[in-house]
């Protein structure tokens, strides 16, 4: 199984710390996100990986380079405007193959063993979610889930940026700036949505608050 992480962004809410940065770059305990990412990923066994650019792109570009270093092989899909979640995923198609992928918010920082979705998504679900219960510092949650399906949009569960994309499903779709909530609610009005329900740890990295809280956890700046 192939992995794509997301890390195209401009990380506006990380502002001044992103202005020469890329998000995926900034510090997180001991090194980079984006290394703690590969290095989970490789121990899945994941061996190789796409990433998407366009913000500083050139730095995420030279710090990772083939991967080698990292033990996992790394192709890059450049975007010479910002496509978004589901616009940068399906300019990668054609570096993923045809084969269900793992999927990986470049501002996800967690301890989900990412090994339990290796081959984990049912003949009938176009997109597996992992799931976890809404955080209290978000107002507003993403989905309803009951027993292995996302029944619809709802605030009970968060999106954790995790998941597993079968690519047929996003091939239908021009190559445009696209979020990925559109295609994902109108799979979940389908019944095609499967889940799982995470509730270890799990930060997403949108503010200077849950940056900072992080890095004085992991003993970083």
């Amino acid at each position: 199984m192939k992995a794509m992480i997301l890390a195209a962004g401009h990380g506006q809410r990380l502002k001044p710390l992103t202005n020469n940065t890329p998000k995926p770059l900034l510090e997180v305990g001991d090194k980079p996100l984006l290394a703690h990412q590969l290095s989970w990923l490789k121990n899945a066994g994941i061996k190789e990986v796409v990433i998407n650019l366009h913000y500083l792109g050139d730095q995420i570009e030279a710090y990772c380079q083939n991967g080698e270093a990292f033990g996992i092989r790394i192709y890059y899909s450049y975007e010479d405007v910002l496509l978004e979640t589901a616009g940068g995923i399906i300019n990668a198609l054609p570096l993923l193959g045809d084969e269900p992928f793992l999927l990986l918010n470049g501002d996800i920082f967690t301890a989900f063993p990412f090994k339990n979705l290796i081959d984990k998504i049912p003949q009938w679900s176009q997109a597996h979610l992992v799931l976890t219960p809404r955080p209290d510092n978000i107002d507003a949650g993403d989905f309803l889930f009951s027993n292995g399906k996302i029944t619809s949009r709802g605030n009970d569960y968060t999106y954790c940026g995790m998941g597993v994309i079968r690519p047929a499903w996003l091939n239908k779709y021009p190559i445009k700036p696209l979020s990925l909530r559109e295609p994902l609610f109108d799979a979940v009005k389908n019944g095609q949505v499967s889940g799982e329900i995470w509730e270890g740890d799990w930060v997403d990295i949108g503010s200077h608050t849950e940056f900072s809280q992080l890095n004085r956890r992991l003993g970083g700046k």
